[in-house]
């Protein structure tokens, strides 16, 4: 949605706001919940409506309710191949849109006809009426539904070999946390890729570029300051290692490659920067990390303006993330000669005392095995891991140019 300067006074005829969040939300004393996003669109089984894409809404958990949208290119369904699987999350702050909204129903509709894939849209309950981490849960339900194959359209046009997690803004926030549970779940497929899209981390100090004022960003900082103790009812500080995730879980990522976007003009532009930087610490390398950055644009601009020349090379990033095919598998899967506590560099105790993780084997692919992490008790001591794999960051010359920019601007 484009920014708009105007903010409506805290009184008027409807009564007296208590959270203001324009142009997302608004909370009056009352209880009450004003959402401002676009209008909602009917799903259609005829391709015809909607650019060859035919589109299906399914409830996917019948106790809560949380639902998906699928959507099916026609004609590459009609080419009788295996079509890559897209489980995407909408943006929205954790509190505001839809998979079903006018603005992610068109963006999913052309990221399904541009990749040729088959997109599952997930639509999870939103804040405050429902505060994180039921937005994580509900995303964690959709997956888990994926992985059976259940619905005739992923048991008969699905790829679950190339299956991606995808979503921006809080969606980018939501799938990383969804991929760091599926690598200790023996039921969910292995991901192939993740997308992270402007996504939504924060922290409880400000980073250098933070403390600068700029009166045209879409959302100013002290905005942002408020939004996450509102979205879990008061329950979590911007310390919260939810939107500021510590390297020894960045660690844990499995899959075989990640994308991250950020915009120039974002407030949260740098915070998308030093995750790169804590990928690239743990080990994350050239050919596995994909980084993409929009000069010139803010927040979420590839949603509302499609056509312009920057939506377009997002898109065109995007399309060619999802349709290569990697052989490379993340630093998380790759078990060189010797225990995996030496490859980890860390000491020779149980990792599940180190990290509050216990480790088991999972074959990967051919001869390479990768770590499948299990949930354990949460350890209060954390270790970093070793710059073993990671391309020194005093060498900007000898790294893509898409990548040049966050060697420079490590914290």
């Amino acid at each position: 949605m484009p920014a708009n300067k105007t903010y409506p006074s805290h009184k008027n005829a409807n009564g007296e706001v208590d959270d203001e969040f324009y142009p997302l939300i608004r909370k009056y004393k009352d209880g009450r919940i004003e959402r401002f996003m676009s209008s909602f669109v009917p799903a259609s089984e005829d391709p015809a409506a909607s650019r060859g894409v035919a589109t299906r809404d399914v409830v996917v958990d019948q106790g809560t309710g949380v639902s998906v949208r699928l959507f099916l290119p026609a004609q590459a369904a009609e080419a009788g191949t295996r079509l890559p699987l897209v489980v995407y999350v909408h943006g929205g702050s954790f509190c505001t849109e839809s998979a079903f909204s006018r603005t992610y129903h068109r963006y999913a509709t052309s990221l399904a006809a541009s990749a040729g894939a088959l997109i599952v849209s997930v639509e999870y309950r939103l804040a405050p009426e429902y505060p994180v981490p039921t937005s994580y849960d509900d995303t964690w339900a959709a997956l888990r539904w994926v992985a059976s194959l259940s619905d005739p359209w992923l048991a008969k046009y699905a790829d679950p070999s190339r299956t991606f997690l995808a979503g921006d803004s809080a969606g980018g926030n939501i799938v990383y946390h969804t991929a760091v549970r599926a690598t200790h779940d023996d039921s969910i497929m292995d991901i192939q890729g993740l997308v992270m899209v402007h996504p939504f981390f924060w922290g409880p100090e400000r980073l250098p570029a933070e403390k600068v004022l700029d009166g045209d960003a879409m959302f100013p900082p002290v905005w942002v300051d408020k939004l996450w103790p509102f979205v879990t009812a008061g329950g979590a500080g911007n310390d919260d290692p939810r939107i500021n995730p510590p390297d020894e879980e960045i660690a844990l990522l499995t899959g075989r490659r990640v994308l991250v976007a950020v915009a120039e003009k974002d407030t949260l532009r740098d915070r998308g920067r030093q995750f790169v930087c804590s990928m690239r610490r743990c080990g994350w390398v050239d050919g596995s990390l994909t980084v993409v950055e929009s000069e010139g644009e803010d927040h979420g601009f590839h949603l509302y303006a499609p056509l312009r020349a920057t939506s377009k090379k997002l898109m065109k990033s995007i399309v060619q993330f999802i349709n290569h095919r990697a052989t490379l598998p993340s630093p998380a899967m790759v078990i060189p000669e010797g225990s995996a506590e030496t490859m980890l560099g860390v000491p020779s105790r149980p990792f599940k005392d180190i990290f509050g993780y216990g480790m088991r084997m999972k074959r990967w692919s051919g001869t390479s095995f990768g770590l499948k992490v299990g949930r354990a008790k949460a350890s209060t001591t954390s270790y970093g891991l070793p710059l073993k794999q990671a391309r020194t960051f005093g060498d900007p010359v000898s790294a893509p140019t898409s990548v040049r920019f966050v060697m420079r601007n490590c914290f």
